[in-house]
């Protein structure tokens, strides 16, 4: 199995995979899963993080899940996404929250249906998601 991952402009991240030599019309389930640290904060319509109490590190595993169909020549060919772990920061009246940086480490494709795991080489870092606005990162 060979699988790429690509970190996305909004904080996701896709990994896109072949797998081939499965045998025809057979449905494959795939598991996608890394550890993810995001930080969000809340910014106000003056395009800034008025304090720095409206900032919140959350990290955690996520994962995704899909069954896909080898079809009649025994391949996929497909991609699963994770997004960051959710926050329960509350931003005040006025206020909008927002990502604005992701990691994900220990990246993880597995064929749960055959036992096959494609462990993902690396670390896949945003860096400043909302470089205008001040405070945010």
């Amino acid at each position: 199995m060979r699988a790429d991952a690509t970190l996305n402009a909004n904080g996701t991240l896709t990994v896109a995979f072949k797998e081939a030599g499965l045998g025809n019309n057979q449905n494959i389930t795939y598991v996608l899963s890394a550890d993810a640290t995001a930080t969000y904060v809340c910014v106000n319509r003056g395009g800034a993080n008025p304090s720095a109490s409206n900032k919140t590190e959350v990290s955690g595993p996520v994962s995704a899940t899909g069954t896909f169909n080898s079809g009649k020549n025994g391949q996929i060919t497909a991609s699963l996404t994770v997004s960051p772990p959710p926050t329960s920061l509350t931003c005040p009246p006025g206020q909008s929250l927002q990502l604005a940086q992701v990691t994900y480490t220990n990246v993880t494709l597995t064929d749960t249906t055959n036992g096959i795991p494609a462990p993902i080489e690396g670390t896949f870092s945003s860096g400043c998601l909302l470089p205008n606005v001040r405070g945010a990162c």
